[in-house]
């Protein structure tokens, strides 16, 4: 944990008490701050009171006394209707910020690689960590992935912070500047929390603030939002800027053709490696993350033997495209983190024989970006609120059942997947949708996905396979 000592003897708000507000308010009191901690929610505020955080509810006459307001980046201050915590500590000119900002002010000496982008970012920032472990590199990966920033080890000079950034931790980010950050991508996300796409990009533009010309900033080319963005940085003469594209070449950059990783950030592009091989990798979108990784890494100073070396050993993360079981040929993949279109079209991208569980909360936008991959799929099966209107965007195109809830959808897509005569099946969760109406979350979903798979592995090698009509 780190001990924020500069801040002894200072008064600090803290306002959510999940994971992260609760690492924040253990590191202020180990610190020797007064913690203020508060939670809207009765059980978060119990919670904390087990784990020997004591809560006060924050009013409008404390705030002369309150040297800054450290907000859970979940809970809005801008758009659309601000916490009226955040109108109070803002009106009291107290300084409104995030728990990475105090991760920043305190660890001084050592390195930060941040990541970003609509999609892919978590598989980025667990790549780049398990690249520097296997180069015996010292780093801490934390952030919107994993441990809370403040319940990481501190590091001295030669380590790296390795954060995965979202836009609502990146807008309460207001001086730290990353050594090496990474964008790789943009598009509508989050339109309700930043206003309009517009204020969405500011807020993920922030991951490049008060770089100056040692910095490295590597950004993705792919997509016309993002190439907009580092035509920008580049004009800006300040840090190095590292284009990275698995569409074509990108000079002075990394990029990958045909499977191939080129390094042209020294000049001439140079074969580096072999990755649309690497199974825990699948499609494009993993190609541009093994880009983004590898620039970020060869930037960090790390061998081109190291680098490989983990990306080729790469384990994977949960619910991003991950292989559950193989069951008589038929790969089942959980790819629950698929919240929102654009993702699920780089899973769809990833595969040619899909038998396809989507649906959950949907997202505004439409689904234009899956229609591209429509013919890979053999048969669609449809859960949660959103259901009726997916079926509305495929029908004609994609055969379909309105399965509803999930494990009905599992067990109807299993029994027509074992019946493929087609090569490599796949019966792929990839809901293009939020999982607030079923599941608390998206690992809950992705949980109960493979719980259910695991049950039928178990059945089908002892032989009590039950069947199931459709």
């Amino acid at each position: 944990m780190i001990n924020l000592r500069s801040l002894s003897g200072k008064t600090i708000a803290v306002m959510g008490l999940g994971r992260s507000g609760l690492a924040t308010a253990r590191a202020l009191a180990l610190g020797g701050a007064t913690v203020l901690a508060w939670d809207d929610n009765g059980e978060r505020r119990a919670d904390a009171a087990r784990d020997g955080v004591a809560t006060t509810a924050l009013s409008d006459e404390m705030w002369s006394g309150i040297d800054a307001l450290v907000l859970s980046p979940g809970i809005p201050h801008t758009h659309p209707t601000p916490h009226p915590v955040a109108t109070q500590a803002r009106d009291a000119g107290v300084e409104i910020i995030g728990d990475i900002e105090l991760l920043g002010r305190e660890q001084t000496e050592a390195r930060f690689i941040g990541i970003t982008g609509t999609n892919g970012k978590s598989t980025t920032t667990a790549l780049i960590g398990h690249i520097f472990e296997i180069a015996g590199k010292s780093a801490q990966v934390g952030g919107n992935l994993g441990r809370p920033a403040l319940d990481l080890d501190p590091l001295d000079a030669q380590g790296h912070y390795i954060l995965e950034m979202s836009s609502f931790q990146l807008e309460l980010t207001r001086t730290l500047a990353f050594n090496i950050a990474i964008l790789l991508n943009l598009s509508p996300d989050h339109i309700d929390r930043h206003g309009d796409f517009a204020g969405y990009v500011a807020a993920k533009k922030r991951i490049f603030a008060g770089m100056g010309s040692s910095g490295t900033a590597i950004i993705g080319v792919d997509d016309p939002n993002a190439l907009a963005l580092y035509d920008e940085i580049r004009s800006l003469n300040g840090p190095r800027v590292i284009p990275i594209s698995v569409v074509e070449a990108a000079p002075g950059g990394v990029y990958v053709l045909d499977g191939v990783l080129y390094d042209a950030t020294d000049g001439d592009a140079r074969a580096v490696a072999t990755v649309d091989d690497i199974d825990t990798l699948p499609g494009r979108h993993n190609t541009q993350n093994a880009a983004a990784a590898y620039a970020a890494a060869h930037a960090a100073g790390l061998s081109t033997d190291a680098i490989i070396d983990g990306l080729r050993s790469y384990p994977g993360l949960p619910h991003r495209q991950q292989i559950v079981a193989d069951i008589n040929g038929v790969r089942y993949i959980n790819d629950s983190k698929a919240t929102n279109p654009d993702a699920t079209a780089n899973a769809l991208a990833s595969y040619e024989s899909i038998y396809w569980i989507a649906g959950g909360l949907g997202k505004d936008g439409g689904l234009d970006q899956l229609l591209p991959y429509l013919p890979r799929i053999e048969h669609a099966f449809l859960i949660g609120a959103a259901a009726k209107d997916i079926r509305a965007a495929i029908t004609g195109m994609v055969p379909l059942d309105m399965s509803g809830a999930l494990e009905p959808a599992v067990l109807a897509a299993h029994a027509m997947a074992q019946k493929s005569r087609r090569d490599k099946p796949v019966v792929l969760l990839s809901p293009a949708c939020a999982s607030y109406d079923q599941f608390p979350n998206f690992e809950v979903r992705g949980d109960a996905f493979a719980t259910i798979v695991e049950t039928l592995n178990r059945k089908e090698h002892s032989g009590n396979q039950t069947g199931v009509s459709i």
